[in-house]
Order: C-alpha cells, then sequence, then structure tokens
C-alpha cells in the first residue's frame, strides 16, 4: 500500500498528472463511442450484490443493508466484477452490451492494482473469437486518440496496432517453460512437481496443482508475453475454466483468453458456460477451496443460476481493466498516476 507523503488534491502535485487524467477522459469518451458504433448498449449494474464474484483468491469488501423499519437487516457485498448482473441483462433479452464498471477488490494495492478500480466489461452473442476482434479493434482506437502506437513497461515494449499473437497456454509452457506438457500433468501433481523442480520453480509444502501452474506463469511466462505485439493467452485447462464453456474441438481446455500488454495482463475474457448445474459445481468447488486456504466464503447468486436455468444466449465476454490501459497509453509508472480521486492509503 503506497504511503501518502503529500495529498493528491494539492494544486502543485495534482498539476503533474492533469495532462495524463485529460487523456483518460479523451480515452473514456472515445471507448464509449467504438462500443455505441458498433450497436452495444451502455448498461449500468449496482455495485452491491448478494455475491461479489467467487474467486477463490478474491477478496471483497463487507457491508449490511439495513432494513428501512431499522429492525434488521442483511449482508452485501461491493462486486469484484460487474459479470453476474450482465448475464442477468443477457438472459432478459439484450445481447451487445458494455460497461464502465467500478469494481473493488480488497488487499490489492501496489503499482498496477488499487482496492477501487474501472473495469471495462462487455458482452457479445456468439463464439469468443468475437470478442478478441473487439479488443484488437479497440486497442488501435485507443491507440490512435492517444497517438501512441508503441507503449512500454519496466522495459518491455509493444507496438498495440501490430498485428497480435495468439498463443495457446500448453503452447506457452512448452516455450517459455523448459518444454512442460502442462495438460499430460492434469491430475498427476507428482509429475507438475517434477517439472517444476527440474525448471527452478518453488514447489511450496502443501501446493495444489493450479498453484504451481499459476506459479510458472507468473515467474517464467506471462513477463514474457506482449512484447513487440499483443498476446492473447487462450485455451486453458478445464481446470482453470472459471466461468468459461469447455471448447468443443478439445474438451481438455475452456474457452478461456487472457490479454498481456508489455508482461501485463490487461483483459480476461469467457466463451461463457451457460449450464446452471455445472456453474454451481465449480462456484462450490471454488469456494471450498477459498473457505480452506482464508478461511471465508462468499454466497453463491442463486438468481444469477436462475437467470443462467432461464437461458441465455450463446455469448462471449470480455473484462478489460481500463486503469492498466490508460496507465500504458499515458507512459504512467503507477495506476494512482491515472485516477482522478485515489482511494487514501
Amino acid at each position: 500500500m503506497p504511503s501518502a507523503v503529500e495529498p493528491w488534491w494539492r494544486p502543485d502535485i495534482f498539476a503533474r498528472r492533469r495532462p495524463i487524467l485529460e487523456l483518460r477522459g479523451r480515452l473514456t469518451a472515445a471507448t464509449r463511442a467504438f462500443f455505441t458504433e458498433r450497436d452495444f448498449l451502455e448498461v449500468e449494474t449496482p455495485a452491491l450484490q448478494v455475491s461479489p464474484g467467487l474467486e477463490p483468491h478474491l477478496m471483497a469488501f463487507a457491508t449490511e443493508l439495513v432494513a428501512a423499519d431499522q429492525q434488521s437487516s442483511r449482508p452485501l457485498y461491493l462486486h469484484t466484477s460487474p459479470e453476474f448482473a450482465m448475464k442477468k441483462l443477457l438472459a432478459a433479452g439484450l445481447q451487445r452490451i458494455f460497461q464502465l464498471a467500478h469494481v473493488f477488490r480488497n488487499g490489492e494495492w501496489a503499482s498496477t492494482h488499487h482496492p477501487e478500480f474501472t473495469m471495462l466489461e462487455w458482452y457479445r452473442n456468439g463464439e469468443y473469437g468475437g470478442v478478441i476482434a473487439d479488443t484488437v479493434a479497440l486497442m488501435r482506437t485507443l491507440a490512435a486518440v492517444a497517438g501512441k502506437s508503441n507503449v512500454a513497461w519496466r522495459g518491455i515494449a509493444c507496438n498495440l496496432t501490430a498485428e497480435p499473437e495468439q498463443l495457446t497456454v500448453q503452447d506457452a509452457f512448452a516455450h517459455y517453460a523448459g518444454g512442460i506438457d502442462l495438460l499430460a500433468t492434469v491430475g498427476d501433481i507428482a509429475a507438475l512437481v517434477g517439472e517444476a523442480r527440474r525448471i527452478g520453480v518453488r514447489v511450496g509444502e502443501g501446493d495444489r496443482w493450479d498453484d504451481l501452474v499459476l506459479r510458472i506463469l507468473a515467474e517464467r511466462i506471462e513477463p514474457r508475453l506482449g512484447s513487440g505485439r499483443p498476446t492473447f493467452l487462450l485455451d486453458y485447462p478445464v481446470e482453470m475454466a472459471a466461468l468459461a464453456r469447455v471448447k468443443a474441438a478439445d474438451a481438455r481446455v475452456a474457452e478461456r483468453v487472457e490479454l498481456y500488454i508489455c508482461g501485463v495482463e490487461i483483459a480476461n475474457g469467457f466463451g461463457e458456460l451457460t449450464d446452471a448445474d455445472e456453474q454451481r459445481r465449480r462456484f462450490t468447488v471454488d469456494m471450498d477451496l477459498k473457505e480452506k486456504l482464508y478461511g471465508a466464503r462468499y454466497p453463491i447468486d442463486e438468481e444469477f443460476l436462475a437467470a443462467l436455468e432461464h437461458g441465455i444466449p450463446d455469448t462471449a465476454g470480455m473484462a478489460l481493466g481500463f486503469d492498466r490501459l490508460v496507465m500504458l497509453l499515458a507512459g504512467a509508472d503507477h495506476i494512482e498516476d491515472v485516477l482522478w480521486a485515489p482511494v487514501a492509503g
């Protein structure tokens, strides 16, 4: 967490950030125009939710909703993503929607993390190739607004207008992590432990298969993605599917994709899972893991599962960290440089 030496609102301090924030304003307006011109409807959903999002390693902010008569209350959470509410709108019949939403994640404060930040999230009918194409076009549009095709972060340069690389997780492990055949290790933790040790990645006592996958990704693969051109890392093992559906052509992997620029994760997208029973099973597994690791368990949004049961069309979605993209386009060093009013440290 950064320590506040001088208040951000001091005119002399704010003046240093003002050109960046004015650029942010232009990028925000261009983003809205980009989606509106492509027949997406801008929506707004509440930050207060029954369930904040059920990714095992994300921590939410909890609050309490007091009844009007002051005689009762119930717990609510600030959402970590607008995903559940936006998918309910898909069930209601909308087909192409986007939102610039403030989202909240506790325990996250670093150069590329802030406890409250802006997420650009959008959904469209069809396969997840559609949201990948949207992302490429959006990057090029915003690069033109900023007048900056080439960006850099910590010594890694990337041309946002270059044809992006598409790399499967399996190929990334083979290429950047010493030739590991990741899918061959699924269900065989001992095999992945051996491979991690072979390439010099730490193995902790009690590490699970997914712990090692994430550590190898973080240490050996992610820093090398998005160098020279943007990289879409796709086709994650189904064990890491989250809210993505299984890929029809290969049941070992899911329709999940992440965008990297200059070694920084910028966006995360899915060909969306629409099977309510399978989604409940995954949620239960994830909350069992959260409870085991952190002693916390968040409620499942039953209304969200009811919306899936009611039916949503084949849909793909993408969630993009808007502040991070602005950082890169502005040449900023810290996420707080691109926030109008950072949360007090």
